[in-house]
């Protein structure tokens, strides 16, 4: 059984059906990519999943439980967590402030203690700006605190959408190298991405959407290697 699996879902945004029909699993210890063009529904997804939107039709599972219709706040009780695009940190909250917000379903005081610190040893540069004002991070950086904001919840599968947008090609390098190391740690990740090539070179496996469908699938490197994906989305 997959940890999640996503059945036959459909969604609307009044009479436009911005997701049709798709169904796909991640499992336990994969990083699982999807990718596709700027409006092909790849948010959409991750937002019906976390239950920030509501299918409607079709059912998600998470370790084989019907989350389909429950809250969203319920739903990190559960172990997921979700990085929005657009990093979406709390700006006039110190970097530590926001990280202690991750871990608000929690309620033993040393395990928060220490995903604390297991968060500064993943981010360094976090721990150096513990107590800097987030929006006055650069972007980078931002993304590092919405990434160990996330990981605070200490989630079992973590969502990360398009968490390479906007980046330095440098700060790009840095994020993907987190998520390699996020998967080695023993978190599956549901990725979501638009730079497609650095996507599937950490990614298990892919899935690739368009117009709200998923045309293809299959093991990372073989998608990297396929005619159809490199001319659509690799520039080849």
């Amino acid at each position: 059984m997959a940890m999640l699996e996503v059945r036959d879902i459909n969604v609307f945004f009044g009479v436009i059906q911005a997701i049709k029909n798709i169904s796909f699993d991640v499992n336990q210890g994969e990083v699982v990519a999807l990718i596709g063009a700027n409006g092909a529904g790849k948010t959409t997804t991750l937002h019906t999943i976390t239950g920030l939107l509501s299918a409607a039709s079709g059912n998600i599972y998470l370790d084989g439980k019907d989350i389909t219709k429950v809250p969203a706040h319920k739903i990190v009780g559960m172990g997921m967590a979700h990085v929005p695009e657009g990093r979406r940190v709390f700006a006039s909250l110190s970097v530590y402030d926001n990280l202690k917000m991750g871990a608000y379903t929690r309620k033993d005081k040393k395990e928060i203690a220490q995903s604390l610190e297991m968060v500064f040893t993943e981010f360094p540069r976090l721990k150096e700006r513990r107590n800097q004002v987030a929006g006055t991070l650069s972007g980078g950086e931002q993304q590092m605190l919405a990434m160990g904001r996330a990981l605070m919840s200490k989630p079992r599968i973590i969502l990360m959408d398009e968490p390479s947008m906007g980046l330095s090609p440098l700060y790009v390098d840095e994020i993907f190298k987190i998520i390699s190391r996020i998967k080695k740690d023993g978190t599956t990740v549901l990725l979501v991405e638009q730079n497609a090539n650095m996507a599937l070179s950490v990614a298990d496996r892919a899935y690739v959407l368009e117009t709200g469908k998923i045309i293809i699938e299959g093991n990372a490197n073989e998608l990297l290697n396929d005619e159809r994906v490199r001319k659509a989305y690799l520039g080849a």
